[in-house]
């Protein structure tokens, strides 16, 4: 299909590496912009965008995150936050208590919120030409980033973005995904072919490496295994429930 859209959203990569030059005004402005505009529950806008660009904060956010060079080289870095203490203050001027952050539905739902907002934002980006990567590693230490942040009760860091301009000869290459017939499913969930896919990915994967000389880096299914045999954020729960977030439903 010729058509600039999907093929944009076709080519998204991650982008780990940048030049260095800074991101125009104007162009931030109008990806934040844009970011706003995505869908949330209920109209609750319960995302709220922290958008750093000093090169000191910066760095403490990447060494909040594990030491991510792709953050510290970043120019612009944006942590989006589940934000109830916004919806919060709608229900003061209503005069009702508001409860909505005690339930699972409620973290859920502001965590959708901000995946989609995280989504328009990438897409906003590389429509004017920048590169971007979810940095799911904010998570590694949230209470270093709650305080850093100075994030109000009922407010948690769920992801963040980096922002720059890409440095085209190292960008990298398309990653392939899963085969498209075991991940839209027709009218059921199908357990055979997602197995099947992950077999085929598997097998798939490998061989992409390999074309890149990058043998030393994992198949799916080890990578995903290393990974997902831990808790590898421990400390989620508890930083959750300090900041009034419960699952009392």
């Amino acid at each position: 299909m010729n058509n600039p859209v999907i093929e944009q959203l076709s080519q998204r990569r991650s982008v780990r590496a940048f030049t260095g030059e800074p991101v125009r005004e104007d162009d931030l402005d109008a990806i934040l912009r844009a970011t706003q505009q995505a869908p949330t529950s209920i109209n609750g806008q319960q995302t709220s965008l922290l958008v750093i660009r000093d090169k000191q904060r910066i760095a403490r956010v990447a060494e909040i995150a594990g030491g991510q060079p792709q953050v510290a080289g970043a120019d612009v870095v944006v942590v989006f936050v589940m934000d109830f203490n916004r919806t919060a203050e709608a229900a003061k001027i209503a005069g009702t208590e508001q409860v909505v952050e005690r339930s699972a539905e409620g973290i859920v739902a502001g965590s959708v919120d901000a995946g989609i907002a995280l989504a328009t934002f990438q897409a906003a980006a590389n429509a004017l030409g920048y590169g971007s990567t979810p940095i799911g590693g904010i998570r590694r230490n949230p209470e270093q980033l709650i305080e850093f942040l100075e994030l109000p009760p009922r407010t948690y860091p769920v992801v963040a973005a980096t922002l720059g301009v890409p440095d085209t000869e190292r960008m990298a290459q398309v990653k392939p995904r899963v085969p498209l017939e075991s991940y839209a499913m027709p009218e059921r969930y199908d357990a055979d072919k997602v197995a099947n896919g992950v077999a085929e990915y598997d097998a798939v994967l490998r061989a992409w490496w390999d074309a890149q000389g990058l043998t030393q880096m994992g198949t799916y299914s080890q990578d995903t295994a290393k990974t997902y045999s831990t808790i590898y954020y421990p400390t989620i729960a508890a930083s959750l429930r300090a900041q009034g977030f419960e699952f009392t439903d």
